[in-house]
């Protein structure tokens, strides 16, 4: 029972920074194909507010892969050392980028640092995925690949189709957040990345059984949950395209494609597990036999479930408190005032 809601937990850690930090890094992304140097400026604004939050996700995510399943933590940690470095350097560089972008002159370097930061550690990301789909390369219990080892084209796709999807995500936020030009062109550039985002995943579930660990769709019920889950998948992609171009500024024409991905994001996410279940790594290591000692879970499990309304509650404050949109500005070439509401919102 323990191991069973443990596991629950650390997939929830998992989800929740995918959903919540995917959206950011996507802003971040976004603002390297964006020119007008007054919307690059507001895209970044527009996530100023909670991407502290957001990456809070992924130190519970740690922590509760370290107690709760040790052996799994030993074995991908090495397995993923060269990206998980490029993350982790990338993530502090887009937090020096945000609070310096406002406040120390040039805005420009500190902008295009947290769209360069956000491309890769978006890839980075995915490169682990990849990279963890290959089988352990094990000796005596202890790692025995290398730091280049598991990087192959599998690898490579699943970085550009993590990248995509959280650049999806990105221009769906932007256009929730955004009036005017801004939010035209991040409804028209956020169709065409659903429609590479869709392309690429697809091509990535093609591949996912030309690699080491092939779906484990044995029995029919499993099988069937991952059609269905699938077709959620699909349908949140189709309402993403559908609300994307709307022209009429209402609240369901600009939530709807952020709720759609989102659902498309879980649906696929909750796919890929019940096909992998109980394997946490291929090719044989399973849920059970990574487990950690039943003391330790409990003891940790206490902590990090004190601490997971918390994190909750601050997301929850902080997109309750800044709710609304934002205003883009004057227009491009003027640079914003001091003064402009925009970004006093976004650092009161």
């Amino acid at each position: 029972m323990i191991t069973t809601l443990w596991l629950a937990v650390v997939l929830l850690c998992l989800l929740m920074y995918v959903v919540l930090d995917g959206y950011d890094l996507g802003v971040g992304v976004a603002t390297l194909i964006e020119r007008d140097a007054n919307h690059r400026r507001h895209m970044l604004e527009s996530v100023a507010v909670g991407w502290d939050g957001n990456e809070t996700w992924l130190i519970l995510l740690g922590v509760g892969l370290w107690a709760g399943f040790p052996l799994a933590f030993g074995t991908i940690l090495p397995h993923a050392y060269l990206p998980m470095t490029v993350v982790l350097f990338s993530l502090i560089v887009r937090g020096v980028s945000v609070e310096l972008a406002s406040q120390s002159p040039p805005a420009r370097l500190w902008t295009t640092a947290f769209g360069v930061a956000s491309l890769l550690a978006a890839f980075a990301q995915g490169l682990t995925l990849g990279t963890l789909t290959s089988p352990l390369q094990l000796h005596d219990g202890d790692f025995a690949g290398t730091a280049f080892g598991a990087l192959s084209w599998f690898s490579v796709l699943t970085g550009a189709t993590v990248t995509a999807a959280y650049t999806t995500l990105g221009y769906a936020y932007t256009k929730k957040k955004s009036t005017g030009r801004l939010r035209v062109s991040a409804a028209r550039r956020g169709m065409v990345a659903t429609a590479v985002t869709a392309g690429l995943l697809t091509a990535v579930l093609f591949a996912i059984n030309a690699t080491a660990a092939p779906l484990n769709l044995a029995s029919p019920g499993r099988a069937f949950a991952f059609g269905g889950l699938l077709l959620f998948a699909a349908a949140g992609a189709v309402v993403s395209l559908v609300t994307f171009p709307w022209k009429q500024q209402t609240s369901a024409a600009d939530t709807l494609p952020i709720g759609g991905l989102v659902v498309a994001v879980v649906a696929v996410f909750l796919a890929l597990g019940v096909a992998r279940y109980p394997v946490i790594m291929p090719p044989d290591l399973t849920v059970t036999a990574a487990v950690g000692p039943h003391n330790t879970m409990v003891f940790v499990l206490i902590g990090i479930g004190l601490n997971l309304p918390l994190v909750l509650a601050y997301n929850v404050f902080a997109h309750r408190a800044f709710a609304g949109k934002l205003d883009a500005g004057p227009p491009a070439g003027e640079p914003p005032a001091a003064n402009s509401p925009a970004l006093a919102g976004a650092h009161s």
